[in-house]
Order: C-alpha cells, then sequence, then structure tokens
C-alpha cells in the first residue's frame, strides 16, 4: 500500500480539493483507494467528496466510544473508494494525544486490500500533522504561486526536517542536546541554518548524524502547483525547490499544475467533485495527469533518487502550464460563443481578479519589506 499525505503550509491553498478529486481519479483507474479526512478539528473533506451519511468518525473513534476502526471506513458512491471521514464536532480534536496519534497511524497503516492511501493533512506546521506527513517519505506539499503560499510551502518543508531530526536524535544524546538548546529560543530556531547545524553535529554525534541522513536520504517530497492564472506562474516552482535543496540539503518532484477553475465554486456548492461534474474540464484533466504520474512511478521507488528524473518533472510541468493555459482559453471562448458566458461575466470575473492581484501585491509588498528588515539582521529563512 502506498502512503501518500497531502499536506500545505497554509489554508485556502486547495489540499483538500486534490485530495478528494485525485483519488477519485486513482479509483477510476482501477486502483482501491482509501481517503482519510486528518485535517482533526476542521474536517470538510466529505463536503467536496458528496459523502453525506455517515455516524461516525474519526473523532468517535478517538473519543473513546465503543466504535471500530473497521466500522469508520466507509464504501462510497465511486467504485474502488473507501472513506474515513473525520469530525469538526469533537473539541480538542486538532491536538490529540501522543498515544492517540500512535494508534490512529497503527490502524491507518494496517488498512487491508488498498493500493493507496490518501490522507488529507489540516494546513500548517503542528506536531501532529508533521508526523503524518512523514509516515511516507513521498508526501505530496500543495501550494499557490503566491508569495505568502510558497513561503509557508518552503517553511512546512523546514519543519519536517527539524521533526524529522527530533525523531532521529535519541534523547540524552548531544545531538538532542544541541536541538533542545535551539528549541529553547523558538527564534533561533527559526534562523537556524540546517546545513549548518549537520556539520556541527557531525562533529560532537556522528552517530546521530548517520541516522538522520539515513532517513533523510528516503525523503523526497513532492510539489503541486495548484491556483495558477497564467503560464509564468509555473516558475514559483522552480524557487522553493531551489530553497530546499539549498537550505534544506533535500529535493523536491514536480508533480504537476493545476489551473483555477470558476467551475470548481459551483460543483463545490453542488457537492460533486469537479472530476465527476467536469471531468473534461482543464482542472479535471489536470488531476487526471497526476494520478497517472503517480501510477506510472509504481514499482520504481528509487527514480525519484535521480536528478534527472527531477529536473525533468519541472521541464515537464512548465510545458503543461502553456498547454493547459491554451486549453483554457479555447473553453472561454467555447463558452462565449455558446452563450453559456455572457460578456458581462467574463468582464466581472476580470475585474475580481483585478482585485485579487491588487491585495496580493499590497501582501507582497508587506512582506517583501519584513523580510528586507530581517535580512538585515543576519535572519536566513
Amino acid at each position: 500500500m502506498r502512503i501518500i499525505p497531502v499536506a500545505s503550509g497554509k489554508g485556502g491553498v486547495g489540499k483538500s480539493l486534490i485530495s478528494a478529486n485525485l483519488s477519485i481519479a486513482l479509483a477510476q483507474a482501477g486502483k482501491r483507494v482509501v481517503l482519510a479526512d486528518l485535517d482533526l478539528g476542521a474536517s470538510n473533506l466529505h463536503l467536496i467528496l458528496g459523502f453525506r451519511a455517515y455516524k461516525n468518525g474519526l473523532g468517535t473513534y478517538l473519543s473513546g466510544a465503543k466504535v471500530r476502526f473497521e466500522d469508520i471506513i466507509y464504501e462510497t458512491d465511486y467504485p474502488n473508494l473507501r472513506f474515513i471521514p473525520g469530525d469538526a464536532e469533537i473539541p480538542g480534536l486538532a491536538n490529540i494525544a501522543y498515544r492517540q496519534k500512535t494508534q490512529l497511524a497503527k490502524r491507518l497503516l494496517a488498512i487491508e486490500d488498498a493500493d493507496y492511501l490518501i490522507l488529507d493533512l489540516g494546513a500548517g506546521t503542528g506536531s501532529n500533522i508533521l508526523d503524518f506527513f512523514l509516515l511516507s517519505g513521498r508526501g505530496i506539499v500543495v501550494t499557490t504561486p503566491t508569495l505568502t503560499a510558497t513561503l509557508n510551502a518552503y517553511l512546512f518543508l523546514k519543519n519536517a526536517v527539524f521533526r524529522l531530526m527530533w525523531d532521529s536524535f535519541r534523547p540524552r544524546t548531544k545531538a538532542r542536546e544541541l536541538l533542545e538548546s535551539l528549541k529553547k529560543d523558538g527564534a533561533s530556531l527559526q534562523r537556524a541554518y540546517i546545513p549548518e547545524i549537520l556539520g556541527r553535529i557531525a562533529q560532537v554525534d556522528p552517530a546521530s548524524r548517520a541516522a538522520f541522513d539515513m532517513r533523510m536520504s528516503k525523503l523526497s517530497p513532492r510539489l503541486i502547483l495548484n491556483m495558477l492564472e497564467d503560464p509564468k506562474d509555473s516558475e514559483k516552482a522552480q524557487k522553493i525547490r531551489r530553497s530546499c535543496r539549498e537550505y534544506l540539503g533535500m529535493d523536491l518532484e514536480h508533480l504537476g499544475i493545476v489551473y483555477r477553475d470558476d467551475l470548481q465554486d459551483v460543483a463545490l456548492g453542488s457537492r460533486i467533485p469537479i472530476i465527476r461534474y467536469k471531468p473534461q474540464s482543464v482542472l479535471s484533466q489536470a488531476v487526471y495527469r497526476i494520478a497517472d504520474k503517480l501510477i506510472s512511478s509504481e514499482g520504481d521507488d528509487d527514480a525519484f533518487l535521480d536528478p534527472e528524473y527531477l529536473d525533468d518533472s519541472y521541464g515537464a510541468a512548465n510545458t503543461e502550464a502553456e498547454t493547459d493555459f491554451e486549453s483554457k482559453m479555447d473553453y472561454v471562448e467555447e463558452l462565449l460563443s455558446s452563450g453559456a458566458l455572457t460578456q458581462g461575466d467574463l468582464i466581472e470575473t476580470v475585474r475580481m481578479q483585478q482585485y485579487e492581484i491588487g491585495q496580493i501585491r499590497k501582501e507582497n509588498q508587506f512582506l517583501k519589506s519584513k523580510m528586507a528588515k530581517a535580512l538585515s539582521q543576519g535572519f536566513k529563512v
């Protein structure tokens, strides 16, 4: 069973949309899929999936009620796809105890008759989110081209590396003592330059460094760039990759790009996944393409270690951005000519996008000024 955690550095980037539709695409390809809503405390994946009738979810199970784990794995309307709903109604569910987290992880890993286990995680960098993300070395990080989203995607991966360090360094070792000293001062930890820390650990505790290197060698997350507006947006993925390679000692595979599509809002309002609502849409076709990449990589677990393979994944994504943009423009022209989309609708859409662009520019200027100030003080992201 292949485990695919899906995470994001911030909310609102379409992580759950990708999780739900990707699960359906894999199931339609004949793969046995289990989709779990692990956005504990804010679970709403059932709305995107269009899954309505369920009595118990993860919240009920984790609260100690007499519910078997098998009883919260539900069949769906999609052949080959089963679903584990969350439960946002249970207070404190977002901060489950270590024992609960360990129990849940064991149950998830023991699921039978599944080719893929898709874990839709919460946004942010909480320890529980990071631990579930690290259940696999091939998790997916979803982001958008905005500055805040790309920065948060990088910071999520940075925190994942720190979490991997913490798990690799045993208590009372010199490596753990070094991390604990940094952790006492949160600002120092955020400013920490990982290659420099690892260099110090290699000198004082080579055994711990070797343990970390072994686990780190199996970590090569994958990236999906969502909500594109323009083919040039695809260039933002390379910036995340460069930062990860230079500052984290880690490389990323680019799984692909997905353009923004207003039809997704209509599909969500109807509680129908976009991949069913409009399977020929540019968004749906992008999801199918990503599913095909996942399936084609089966049985070739070492391919992601090849730098040439990773380089090719970014080149392919740039080509896809150009091709999908042309398809999107053709689709708009088709809607205009058929009368399904009026010129008034188009003008209103452009106005809304101009407003959003204006807000993003203001946000970017604010962040740039903060980053410039931090860099002038010797801050390293």
